[in-house]
């Protein structure tokens, strides 16, 4: 006698199957109203920065990159909720210096999802506010830009004047998925940004524990190490085109930026 085990899959993501599972989802982008994390159960023991940070509102996506609404930070990154199909739009700068190195970050302790684990320079959201949201690629992307500027400033003290909008080479957008822990987790649509600049370092020790400038050899061995982490993104990016992209910074790039597609890496 033969068995069938049967597997439960996360519904489409729709807007309609999103804003009928998640009623947390407001359907206003900017403005909307949202419930704080600030004295919420699942953020006891946190840093009192970053579960403030956990209020920040972020674009909910359906499957093809197009904003249903906006949801805070700690909504997004809830694995009961990533399990259910709740996706939010990302990016992830790689600054390299006039040397060709690449600017690596290591998140700092403080971090709720990801803690202590290098990763690419900048790798952060755009939120529900002015400037930053987007419908169609070409709004998008600018609006990512934006969000760069904001956080390479917030993160690493680099300021605006040094990394200009413009400078931002758009490559491509990812969708994965992949935990933290138990309880959070990432789930997003991931804008790949690359910018070449000399710039002036200030890290913020709440977001940052070091960084580091690399070559690509030197991140070969880097990923060699066993007493090192990195996050799920920069290794699939890492795995898949980053080596090709950077044998190109300086001639031939432009052939692999603009990409429509969304890589799925699921």
């Amino acid at each position: 006698m033969s068995t069938t085990a049967s597997v439960t899959q996360a519904p489409a993501i729709t807007a309609e199957n999103v804003l009928r599972l998640f009623p947390e989802v407001n359907t206003t982008l900017i403005g909307g109203t949202h419930n704080s994390a600030t004295s919420d159960n699942d953020l006891e023991g946190y840093d009192e920065e970053q579960i403030r940070l956990m209020d920040e509102v972020c674009i909910v996506l359906d499957e093809n990159d197009i904003p249903i609404g906006s949801a805070s930070k700690k909504v997004c990154h809830l694995m009961e909720n990533i399990d259910q199909g709740l996706l939010h739009r990302a990016f992830s700068v790689f600054l390299f210096d006039s040397q060709n190195r690449l600017l690596l970050q290591q998140r700092a302790t403080e971090k709720i999802t990801f803690p202590d684990m290098w990763t690419n320079t900048c790798c952060s959201h755009p939120l529900g506010i002015p400037g930053e949201t987007g419908v169609g690629l070409e709004a998008s992307v600018q609006g990512v830009r934006r969000a760069a500027q904001r956080k390479l400033d917030h993160e690493l003290g680099i300021k605006a004047s040094q990394v200009p909008l413009d400078n931002f080479k758009f490559l491509t957008r990812i969708h994965y998925k992949s935990p933290s822990d138990g309880k959070w987790g990432e789930h997003e649509i991931d804008y790949i940004l690359f910018i070449k600049a000399n710039v002036d370092i200030d890290a913020n020790l709440n977001e940052v524990r070091d960084t580091r400038y690399v070559t690509q050899d030197d991140l070969k061995a880097m990923f060699k190490d066993k007493s090192l982490k990195f996050t799920p993104w920069f290794k699939l990016i890492c795995e898949s085109m980053l080596f090709e992209w950077w044998n190109h910074l300086d001639s031939g790039l432009g052939k692999y930026t603009g990409e429509t597609q969304i890589r799925r890496m699921l």
